[in-house]
């Protein structure tokens, strides 16, 4: 076996490497080729800025292919740019708009990996006679008594095993996540020795397609005429203002409402509570009105060993990506549904989030929250 877990030697094992033009990906395909893998990188082109954000010129896409490019060159692989923008916008950004527009809170990254990165990009590795697809994700692939398992990272500030639950059983046997058991340190001491261009690359801290961070511009841009002002009400009915469209809040927000708080015997915070994008209405209320107990999912991708209906496990459960897991127990529904009975009520569980489940340091699986309620 091969340090990736494949039967053969090193150079007579084609691994794709997924390049974004990042220092994370651009150390998988060095460590890789040095370790004599038969490397061959591919960058996505996903998006323009300009078609996004209707800002002609704004594409900063070109740099991070740029980058990858001279990467690979560096360290002697080809390269290869696939224009994935249509499939993109497709299955990512409109997704992004009209879950906004339903009142959810979306995560595109978890979109893009399960429907452009694992999917397309996969069977893409496959047809170039790759034998496994390897990026710069920090979560670790585990082979356990009954195959693969997806396992957190060792450095749980670059963790990232939340926003790639979706990942089902197929991609997982043949993916491969070479930093899962690096710091990000040491990722970056590595581009040093390997003498990459990137090494000194800050991480991006924005959705690719968001570069400003205003998701309700590029909402607005891809649904235009949709966007619509509306009430600000308290969860006892009285309204307080108004807003510009429920896609500029999320469940659990506290600033930027414009309405100040209540003022009683004391002046009291409010949060918002739930958005009812049909009525156009964002409704707030103190934070104790935030508390769930009870979590609906939908979409389950389950990685463990299969559950029956009303069957249940004790696990923990990240219902966003920030936040640390909190205890659950975890009762399978039909139809890829699921009940998450909390131990203890946690504030701000906004739909259209991932709930992940965890077993220590291992992901069985999870899926997105749908509907939440306070404990019976």
């Amino acid at each position: 076996m091969n340090s990736l877990g494949l039967p053969k030697r090193p150079q007579d094992t084609r691994v794709v490497v997924a390049m974004s033009g990042g220092v994370d990906s651009s150390v998988t395909a060095a460590m890789l080729r040095e370790e004599g893998y038969d490397v061959v990188g591919i960058t996505l082109q996903l998006y323009d800025h300009g078609l996004a954000l209707q800002k002609p010129g704004a594409c900063c896409a070109g740099q991070d292919i740029y980058d990858a490019r001279q990467v690979s060159d560096r360290i002697g692989i080809p390269h290869y740019v696939l224009d994935y923008e249509g499939r993109f916008s497709q299955d990512v950004m409109d997704d992004f708009a009209d879950s906004y527009l339903r009142g959810e809170t979306p995560i595109p990254c978890v979109r893009c990996n399960q429907r452009v990165k694992f999917r397309d990009l996969l069977n893409t590795a496959r047809d170039l006679g790759a034998e496994a697809l390897a990026t710069g994700h920090y979560v670790r692939r585990v082979t356990g008594r009954q195959g693969a398992e997806l396992h957190r990272a060792i450095d749980p500030a670059k963790d990232q095993s939340y926003f790639l639950f979706a990942t089902t059983r197929e991609q997982l046997d043949f993916l491969r996540f070479p930093l899962g058991g690096l710091t990000k340190p040491e990722t970056r001491a590595l581009a040093e020795r390997y003498e990459l261009e990137v090494a000194a690359k800050p991480d991006s801290q924005d959705i690719c397609f968001v570069p400003n961070g205003n998701y309700a511009e590029v909402v607005a841009k891809l649904r235009p005429g949709s966007v619509e002002p509306g009430d600000i009400v308290h969860v006892d009915g009285r309204v307080l203002g108004r807003h510009k469209g429920v896609v500029h809040y999320t469940v659990g927000q506290r600033k930027g409402l414009g309405i100040g708080g209540i003022r009683g015997q004391e002046e009291e915070a409010l949060y918002v509570v739930r958005l009812e994008p049909a009525r156009r209405r964002v409704v707030v209320g103190p934070r104790r009105d935030l508390a769930r107990a009870l979590v609906t999912v939908r979409d389950v991708n389950w990685l463990a060993a299969d559950m029956a209906e009303g069957q249940s496990v004790e696990v923990s459960v990240k219902l966003r990506s920030a936040q640390p897991a909190a205890p659950a127990t975890w009762r399978a529904g039909p139809d890829g549904t699921a009940r998450v009975e909390l131990h203890e009520p946690q504030h701000g569980i906004a739909p259209g989030q991932a709930c992940v489940v965890y077993q220590e340091d291992r992901v069985l699986g999870g899926g997105w929250i749908s509907g939440t309620a306070a404990a019976a």
